[in-house]
């Protein structure tokens, strides 16, 4: 999940139409491979980071047949080029910090069109470090606003060990650790709530403050970053 408005992302896969569910589905594609290669294991049972993407997958209506051969790609089971996870860092306009997670085949076809979008909008790459040491890995739970009496699911949550909620009128942003994120994920689950995204994410540390129009050009940079085919995640110091 992004580091922008934290339900925007969430809305517009679930509005995604026919060609953007395609597009989906080939990043949701991608990051299962990693998952599965990355854990050493295609049974979700025994891979905690495949069982995420995989639940991300079927909350996006993915089809089985489709997950299957993600995996299957991911343990080299299945011919074509291998997958690579590649972490790249930069700033975009307004000094605000980015970290790109993306998933290729061409290394070369991925950091070219990046820094082509990044420098049309203002912003530029940076090194190896240049933002990374303003974020964390923390565990992120979103829980939509369904009728549930969302004290009680705060109550679970802080019982479980969650280290920070927010709450708006669409829901609870839950933060975890990362190895606290299947187990308050799955006591939230038990007790009806409903969980939209569930996943390990980096959250910035120093978040900075912009105005309305500036988070604007942030979010449509963001936008355009994200409906780059090899692009999986974009995280951003807004606050």
């Amino acid at each position: 999940m992004s580091g922008h408005s934290k339900w925007s992302t969430i809305k517009r896969a679930k509005g995604a139409a026919d060609a953007k569910r395609a597009a989906l589905f080939a990043k949701l594609s991608k990051k299962i491979s990693i998952a599965a290669r990355e854990g050493g294991s295609g049974d979700i049972s025994h891979n905690f980071k495949l069982r995420v993407e995989v639940e991300k997958a079927r909350a996006q209506s993915m089809p089985n047949d489709n997950i299957d051969r993600a995996i299957k790609k991911g343990m080299g089971q299945s011919g074509g080029p291998a997958i690579e996870e590649i972490i790249y860092e930069g700033y975009g306009p307004f000094g605000v910090a980015l970290i790109i997670e993306a998933a290729s085949d061409n290394r070369n076809r991925t950091v070219q069109s990046i820094k082509h979008t990044l420098t049309k909008a203002g912003g530029s790459l940076g090194a190896q470090g240049s933002t990374a040491w303003l974020f964390e890995t923390v565990g992120q739970i979103m829980v939509e606003n369904s009728g549930k009496d969302m004290s009680e699911l705060q109550l679970i949550a802080i019982e479980g060990g969650a280290k920070d909620i927010e709450e708006s009128k669409e829901g609870l942003v839950i933060t975890t650790t990362p190895d606290g994120l299947d187990s308050i994920t799955k006591q939230l689950k038990a007790v009806g709530a409903a969980v939209v995204s569930s996943e390990v994410i980096r959250k910035c540390t120093q978040p900075v403050e912009l105005t309305s129009e500036q988070t604007e050009k942030i979010e449509n940079l963001i936008e355009q970053l994200e409906d780059d085919e090899d692009v999986v995640s974009v995280f951003t110091s807004i606050n």
